[in-house]
């Protein structure tokens, strides 16, 4: 049953992809089973069409947990998209070093460093939403589509809207609480099998058994 290595989860289908399978980039970790699906280009590209402005003289990170679903065109956009607002001109004059004899190593001054991306576990990303640079957001956390999330999102929360906003919580705290103490998905795979018309049917008693 483990994906170690398998690319395309269904037979046939080469718009879904596992995405921790065509991951190079050392500065992007993705979790077991976590899957991404894109019918407008080939979701092999993902470093390239969905991760934007990692520079590496950042060294920020996109981290996501498993079993997470991202739909197609979802978007994450790095710190060197964000031009700083310190400066009394937004213009990045430090990138053109070399036009404004300036010095090279002074480049990451253009931009506002606000920290990684970290999408926690079964996290649901929809249609062509934007996740901003310094966002943490929660198990179980649900984006709509095209949100633009700027801040954090707590787990099993609902956001959406530009900029997202919490639209409500998936599950009452009590429930909550309980799956974020459960973690079914650091299970090992077989008792997750096990277990899936538990988890798809909500049946919280049969998962604390």
């Amino acid at each position: 049953m483990a994906n170690l290595g398998k690319i395309y989860p269904r037979s046939g289908d080469k718009e879904t992809v596992y995405l921790k399978s065509v991951i190079s980039n050392p500065n992007i970790s993705v979790g077991e089973f976590t899957m991404y699906n894109d019918f407008v280009n080939d979701p092999m590209q993902f470093e390239r069409n969905n991760v934007l402005y990692q520079y590496p003289i950042n060294h920020d990170k996109l981290i996501i947990g498993k079993f997470c679903s991202i739909a197609c065109g979802a978007k994450f956009i790095f710190n060197s998209a964000n031009h700083t607002l310190s400066s009394f001109s937004t213009y990045p004059f430090p990138i053109f070093f070399e036009e404004w004899g300036l010095d090279i190593k002074d480049v990451a001054v253009a931009w506002d460093n606000k920290g990684d991306i970290v999408i926690g576990n079964d996290v649901w990303i929809g249609y062509e939403a934007v996740i901003m640079a310094g966002v943490t957001v929660g198990d179980g956390a649900i984006i709509g589509t095209r949100a633009v999330v700027t801040k954090d999102v707590p787990p099993y929360t609902i956001v959406g809207g530009v900029p997202a906003k919490p639209i409500r919580k998936r599950f009452d705290n009590e429930t909550l609480d309980e799956l974020l103490k459960i973690r079914w998905w650091d299970w090992p795979e077989e008792k997750i099998a096990r277990n899936i018309q538990a988890i798809q049917s909500g049946c919280l008693k049969q998962l604390q058994g």
